[in-house]
């Protein structure tokens, strides 16, 4: 027999379990069955990693990404088709050859840098439009218009989306040697060179324009390498928000200034050829460029103190008295 204090105890013991497992205990003194608590204890192991059926209809799937994703589609389709019509429709049509089986590496090769610097872009160009508006309005306590403010909350995806897109260009480059084309044409090149009776096939300034855009390339995936991994949660709870500012604002300046040099020098003396002009349509690498530069040249023109000192006062808290009251005035009318 148990004394009364033991019973007591193991009441108390059984006040202290967690409902669930109260329940089986019950279930199985009931069933007369000393295994089915373990059975039991199994079932409740594995049913915490699953999520209730009704949670599961309330919880979006992935609501930050949306927007982000369908801008990377759109400028992916776009500049694939714009590639396929340049460098598979144009050479079928005029010369009759087919060169489907660019498709895989060349083509897709083609289209990502351009969607990836064009990303990039996207991420501080909301910034300066930010900046803009609030040197029209005169204080920063005026809301911005909501597709701005949705649109600066889609950056940090935005700039995800462009390191995964740079990434998959520098591993595409990198397999350009390991393609059977390849090395079909530089058996044909090797030969053409045996046929015209050169020793050495040296193109000083191609050697340059190479080494310095590969150069450039590697340095600009590396720092937005590091723009993506402070971006993680636990990386950037470590930063303060100095350092955080810093890397994100001014080394993405920097990141976007050498993606933009990368691809202008690996264009060299191609802007001012004809034949890059296919169909009168420009090539990617000139398409590919001019947002960037234009953000670029927007960013110049607001570091320039006249506007620099304005835009500090007004994010520290100053107020253009004759701009707000105008700015009052007209939502009244």
């Amino acid at each position: 027999m148990q004394s009364r204090k033991d019973i007591e105890n193991q009441e108390e013991l059984g006040k202290m379990k967690p409902w669930r497992n109260r329940e089986e205990d019950h279930l199985a003194e009931d069933s007369g069955d000393t295994s089915m608590p373990i059975l039991l204890q199994q079932t409740t192991y594995f049913d915490e990693f699953d999520c209730p059926s009704e949670l599961q209809h309330k919880q979006e799937l992935f609501p930050q990404w949306r927007l982000p994703m369908k801008i990377a589609a759109l400028i992916s389709s776009l500049t694939f088709l714009y590639t396929f019509l340049r460098e598979i429709i144009h050479p079928l049509v005029t010369t009759h050859h087919q060169y489907f089986y660019r498709i895989p590496i060349l083509v897709i090769n083609k289209v990502l840098p351009v969607v990836s610097i064009t990303l990039l872009a996207l991420v501080y160009l909301p910034g300066v439009i930010a900046s803009v508006v609030q040197l029209h309005n005169g204080t920063k306590y005026k809301k911005f218009p909501h597709w701005l403010d949705r649109w600066m909350l889609a950056r940090k995806q935005l700039g995800l989306l462009s390191f995964f897109f740079a990434l998959l260009h520098a591993i595409y480059s990198l397999s350009y040697p390991m393609r059977r084309s390849y090395r079909y044409k530089l058996l044909n090149w090797a030969y053409q060179q045996v046929q015209q009776k050169k020793e050495d096939a040296w193109i000083e300034h191609d050697v340059w324009r190479m080494e310095i855009y590969v150069s450039l390339g590697i340095l600009a995936l590396a720092i937005l390498a590091l723009l993506a991994v402070t971006s993680i949660p636990s990386v950037s709870n470590s930063l303060t928000w100095r350092e955080f500012h810093y890397i994100q604002s001014k080394l993405g300046m920097v990141c976007l200034l050498l993606g933009t040099m990368h691809a202008m020098i690996f264009a060299w003396n191609k802007w001012v050829d004809i034949k890059q002009f296919l169909w009168y349509t420009p090539p990617t690498f000139m398409i590919a460029v001019v947002l960037p530069i234009v953000v670029l040249i927007c960013k110049a023109i607001l570091i320039l103190p006249c506007f620099r000192k304005k835009i500090l006062k007004i994010r520290n808290g100053w107020e253009d008295v004759t701009k707000v009251h105008r700015t009052e005035m007209s939502s009244q009318l």
